[in-house]
């Protein structure tokens, strides 16, 4: 004898139908986020790795190369983008989390674990540099960032703040849904970027812009003195840019697109 499901048996096998999906869905997301947490890790680990290598002191040459640094950390921004965007949005940096957060990106929690990734990223790739370098890159704390000595410590706060305000500037317009249709070669747009905002700033406070790039070398070196300075700056830097763009500018570009 065959049953025809009432009503309540039917809701019954709905409601279980729906929640296979949800949990369904649930763990895809939960398997996306770890991906990307740990594409965080390995894309700022590789950041600090081959950036700070520029850095190390080159046998014949007093100092380093002044555009060593810059155009290395500029180059290296745009292979990350390149090979992990895809997966986490190749961050590199608790600012531009940070960034995302505030402007609804992203949760707050899968904001806190790409930041520890990110900080945990940076302290084992500056590691892996004292491992294989040929020289002790302590006592000169190599690729360390410091302010300039002739900068107060406000100054060098200011400078972090409007380097990694500029930053952030070009992170808010790629998420202007009003760009959607012209977000070619951001690899390249943010390796240039980083390179030329590095080259401006670099003499001054190491253009850091990023408190996790200047936490490894820190960590290891042991220069902790001025390393406030990156984190107070790029965090109100970041912040400011963040959140003026999405209340100031975001709903003009919108309207703009619209017409």
């Amino acid at each position: 004898m065959t049953i025809t499901p009432g009503n309540h048996l039917v809701n019954v096998i709905e409601s279980v139908s729906v929640k296979d999906a949800n949990n369904s869905d649930g763990k895809r997301k939960l398997v996306a986020d770890c991906k990307a947490v740990l594409a965080e890790f390995i894309s700022t680990l590789l950041l600090v790795f081959f950036g700070c290598m520029a850095c190390v002191p080159l046998e014949g040459f007093h100092i380093q190369p002044p555009l060593y640094g810059p155009f290395a950390f500029g180059f290296i921004v745009l292979f990350n983008i390149q090979a992990f965007g895809h997966i986490s949005g190749a961050h590199m940096n608790p600012v531009v989390t940070l960034g995302a957060v505030l402007w609804g990106k992203m949760s707050i929690m899968l904001g806190i674990a790409y930041a520890i990734a990110q900080c945990a990223g940076s302290i084992l790739g500056y590691g892996i540099l004292m491992g294989v370098s040929p020289l002790d890159l302590v006592p000169n704390a190599v690729c360390t960032t410091q302010p300039h000595a002739q900068l107060t410590m406000l100054q060098a706060v200011a400078v972090e703040v409007i380097l990694t305000a500029a930053l952030n500037f070009l992170n808010c317009a790629i998420w202007d849904p009003a760009n959607e249709a012209s977000l070619e070669s951001v690899s390249l747009k943010f390796g240039f970027t980083i390179a030329g905002l590095s080259i401006a700033g670099s003499e001054l406070t190491g253009a850091s812009m990023n408190p996790a790039r200047s936490l490894g070398p820190v960590v290891w070196t042991g220069a902790w003195s001025t390393h406030w300075v990156y984190w107070v700056g790029p965090i109100i830097g970041g912040s400011i840019s963040a959140l003026f763009y999405k209340y100031i500018w975001l709903n003009t570009s919108k309207e703009l697109k619209d017409k």
